[in-house]
């Protein structure tokens, strides 16, 4: 039953990903603008994450008016069909200020509790990642996989940070115990994106403590049907999402709990 829902509800994902991300991308010369003339960012880029929530939630509800709706900006609507959005309508805020291009909009769908269909819109490069349980991992129609690096010293391994100053303290001594061990460390500021990007073998691996389930949701689906494996390094505190290859996984994740 999951997966036949799941080819309903993905080009429903995919459309209102997509059209929020569009809207998204258009705003950012205006942002930028304010930002540097007036210091107004923190109210206009809010603004911009309630307006693209706002659209993707009447796009859905539109389309399916009893289903339930959990997104970062605050809609928690409860469900009626046993059908859940998860949305962040704008991950990688602080990216999106500067102009950094790593930004994007996720929407996955949980049926009953899974997560059956995923999708995340790179707003900056106008790329559509997509996933449908058990029907394989895409980027504009295109299947992808995660790479086959076996050796974790040639791993090349995303991670992200939080806000609060004694987490990103904590992360940061994370980060010096991994990265002698791994080929290098890279930070995008949109785990969504780097889900995705370890799902289309940009990155071998990925970790990430303090992730809300808006943050992840999307792109675990489509790690996981690009043949990925994705888990937890249960012994840190929070623990840390791990995105990677069957090879990396284990190898990643004892480094990681050892860290501890």
């Amino acid at each position: 039953m999951a997966n036949a829902l799941s080819s309903d509800l993905l080009p429903l994902a995919c459309e209102a990903a997509a059209e929020a991300g569009s809207f998204i991308r258009g705003r950012a010369a205006v942002v930028r603008e304010l930002v540097d003339s007036k210091s107004t960012s923190t109210d206009m880029v809010t603004e911009v994450d309630h307006a693209a929530e706002r659209m993707i939630v009447n796009r859905l509800l539109a389309a399916r008016p009893d289903d339930g709706v959990l997104g970062e900006e605050g809609t928690d609507r409860p469900s009626q069909s046993g059908v859940r959005w998860i949305i962040d309508p704008l991950d990688g805020t602080t990216s999106y200020i500067y102009g950094y291009p790593a930004y994007s909009v996720s929407i996955a769908a949980e049926a009953e509790g899974e997560v059956v269909a995923g999708a995340v819109y790179d707003a900056a490069h106008a790329l559509l990642y997509s996933a449908a349980r058990g029907k394989g991992a895409f980027r504009d129609g295109h299947r992808i996989h995660v790479t086959h690096e076996s050796r974790l010293g040639h791993a090349l391994t995303g991670t992200g940070f939080g806000y609060d100053p004694a987490r990103r303290a904590a992360q940061a001594a994370l980060v010096a115990r991994v990265l002698p061990r791994v080929r290098d460390i890279r930070r995008s500021g949109s785990a969504a994106l780097d889900l995705c990007w370890v799902a289309a073998g940009h990155l071998d691996a990925y970790f990430e403590q303090g992730l809300n389930v808006w943050d992840m949701a999307a792109g675990l689906l489509i790690v996981g049907e690009a043949g990925g494996v994705t888990g937890w390094a249960e012994r840190l505190a929070p623990p840390a999402v791990i995105a990677t290859n069957q090879a990396l996984f284990e190898p990643l994740r004892a480094l990681l709990n050892a860290a501890d």
